[in-house]
């Protein structure tokens, strides 16, 4: 529930739209209750026989009549048992000096009213009626205004809501450690970001809308009831503990499946995600029919959890409408005795000081008809409710999650560029999995190329990881100069670097902007230059129908593996980075493709740090220096061509790609 109250919490800071909200739901709940009144005076005045007063001054003076009277038999009454001491007496006395009250303060009032009624009410029963329409319509037509109104500014509050939601979801994603999306996938956090906040966004508007309005008319309909016969109301009321007690059991089983069906939709997403994503393997393996019943799986798992959500929200509204009728059942049994035999009395208990009316205990009928309609449409939207309360929990539980790198607090700063790189003693072990990293020693100066060599598992790309404050060493340290770089702030580390990866990542947007991602403020004259720099210019001017301004699509797909690769390094190249960083990123292109990119890194890397990952001869030849990493540490450093004379393992690494070249 507390994640719940943080959202609704951002969502009151809307203060205008939240008091509009407030004050158009209670004329709806007065009007409501307001409107279901007239029909006191339709069968109390308009529908009563002509002698006793079909319009308001006729009804004010027959009633002031009959008060008067009554009061004049009562005071008989009492002067008769004046001076009596026994039980009976004093009973029936207390019991005739309250009724003398209530029939004396009904007198006061309708002498009070009765000019007024007299000069301004219609004479006639008709007349009386037309009025009692018209205030009937107007009363609607301002009920439906409000609400025309509240629908508006709730849905307002709850689509602002959301998109603050959904941004701070993405926000704190993009800021999420990488272990996280290679434990729980990118689907997972899409399925919270779509499927989740949705529900939060229904909760929302149910709660701020139906859960307001409805619960606003259902009390207004009461406090009429008890205004009408207090003691008979809460003799009907006296089944609401049982419903509450079995409303509050079905929203926890409601909550608790609504989470459970949002999981199954999660793995939903994550099936659709590999399935779509591997397409192209799903295609060649012939492997449909498979995905189609992983899918079926999920689908079946999913519709399970839906219909047990569905279950308990039929066994609510069921349970609700069962009640409001058995309370309904009660008032007319109970009022039915009390009209009929005109007691004041029910089951030797009190009811009212006086018989009621036959216009009072319709009246009372149609406020308990109008309080249980509100009751029955909470019930339906409970449901709605507990799904965004559990759907609040898993969208907040990202948000609020601990991250393990984090903005010093009072970030340093080093000139560019920097004069070395030092890895100190570094170790690193991911929380959920083994040691990677076992005292890594390091140092790497401006200016100067080295390559990280070594089998898969050695701690490679774990090294980079670390230099790009993807995360932080379990122990020792990363410098630059003397300063560990986690004294400096991350965006200007990050500025200081430029890494392309094997897998080229390119957005669906034209090669102009994917070359500028990265470097925003950069012309077009300096994303020709890096795409010239890159040699990419030639074949993004010849080989595309747009030029610059070609539309890549999603995962540039119109494009070779080489292509991509050198749109990837005119990306690196305009951000003008101290250290370019290449996780192999030759490794999965053709040879005329590397040819051309070692050509503009020999020229782009004069005067800065490079840092690669390859097992490439051609590649290694380039570095000043090659570290061999074994098992989490520096096994051996040097030139590519002395290690391959003295460092049998560095052979054997390199051993493939020479059989290639030859």
């Amino acid at each position: 529930m507390k994640p719940f109250l943080h959202i609704v919490k951002v969502a009151l800071r809307r203060r205008v739209a939240v008091i509009g909200v407030i004050v158009t739901t209670l004329i709806i709940a007065a009007l409501w209750g307001a409107n279901i009144t007239v029909l006191y005076p339709m069968v109390e005045i308009v529908f009563k026989p002509k002698e006793l007063g079909n319009d308001f001054p006729g009804y004010v003076q027959v009633e002031l009549d009959r008060a008067t009277e009554t009061i004049a038999s009562l005071d008989e009454q009492l002067a008769q048992l004046e001076g009596k001491q026994d039980a009976v007496s004093v009973y029936q006395t207390q019991f005739l000096t309250t009724s003398r009250e209530t029939w004396q303060n009904s007198a006061t009032t309708l002498r009070r009213v009765q000019p007024w009624v007299d000069q301004y009410m219609p004479r006639g029963a008709y007349p009386t009626l037309l009025l009692i329409v018209a205030v009937l319509i107007g009363g609607t037509s301002i009920k439906l205004v409000a609400l025309t109104t509240n629908l508006l500014l709730v849905q307002y509050i709850s689509s602002k809501t959301v998109q603050d939601m959904r941004e701070a979801f993405f926000r704190k994603a993009l800021h999420l450690d990488l272990d996280h999306f290679g434990e729980h996938g990118s689907a997972n956090l899409t399925s919270r970001l779509t499927n989740d906040v949705a529900h939060i966004g229904n909760g929302l508007t149910t709660l701020l809308g139906r859960t307001l309005r409805e619960p606003l008319k259902m009390i207004v309909c009461l406090v009429l009831a008890a205004w009408v016969c207090p003691r008979l109301l809460l003799l009907v009321m006296v089944v609401s503990p049982v419903l509450a007690l079995t409303m509050q059991r079905l929203s926890r089983a409601i909550r608790r499946a609504s989470r459970r069906a949002m999981e199954e939709m999660s793995q939903l997403y994550g099936m659709l995600n590999d399935a779509f994503g591997g397409i192209r393997v799903v295609k060649s393996f012939n492997t449909q029919a498979k995905e189609r019943a992983r899918f079926h799986v999920r689908a079946e798992a999913f519709f399970r959890r839906s219909m047990k959500v569905s279950l308990y929200n039929t066994f609510a509204r069921s349970t609700s409408e069962f009640m409001g009728m058995s309370v309904v059942a009660i008032a007319i049994l109970a009022g039915g005795y009390l009209v009929i035999n005109q007691q004041t009395h029910l089951l030797g208990l009190r009811m009212s000081d006086r018989p009621l009316q036959v216009g009072q205990v319709l009246m009372f009928f149609a406020f308990l008809i109008g309080a249980t309609d509100p009751a029955r449409k909470l019930s339906d939207v409970w449901a709605t409710l507990q799904r965004g309360i559990a759907a609040s929990s898993r969208v907040m539980e990202i948000i609020q999650l601990e991250t393990r790198v984090n903005e010093p607090r009072q970030p340093r700063t080093i000139p560019r560029p920097h004069r070395a790189m030092t890895f100190d003693n570094v170790h690193f072990q991911y929380p959920s999995g083994p040691m990677v990293l076992r005292g890594i020693d390091l140092q790497v100066a401006h200016g100067e190329t080295i390559a990280l060599v070594g089998p898969n598992g050695c701690g490679k790309s774990t090294l980079i990881s670390l230099l790009c404050r993807f995360d932080d060493p379990s122990n020792g340290e990363v410098r630059l100069d003397d300063v560990p770089i986690d004294q400096l702030s991350i965006r200007g580390l990050r500025r200081r670097l430029a890494l392309v990866t094997q897998r080229t990542v390119l957005f669906d947007d034209t090669i102009e902007n994917n070359i500028r991602y990265g470097s925003p403020s950069a012309d077009t004259d300096a994303v020709v230059e890096a795409a010239k720099m890159a040699f990419a210019d030639e074949f993004i001017r010849r080989k595309t129908p747009d030029g610059y301004q070609t539309l890549l699509g999603a995962g540039g797909v119109q494009l070779s593996g080489g292509q991509m690769q050198r749109l990837a390094l005119a990306r690196a190249f305009l951000r003008d980075p101290d250290i370019l960083i290449l996780d192999e990123a030759t490794s999965a292109i053709d040879i005329e493709s590397e040819q051309l990119i070692h050509e503009a890194l020999e020229k782009f890397l004069v005067g800065r740090t490079g840092i690669m990952i390859t097992h490439r001869s051609s590649s290694l030849a380039m570095a000043d220096r090659v570290a061999v990493l074994d098992r989490g540490r520096v096994s051996d450093v040097g030139r590519h061509d002395d290690l391959l004379a003295t460092n049998q393992f560095y052979r054997s690494l390199c051993q493939s790609d020479f059989a290639e070249a030859a």
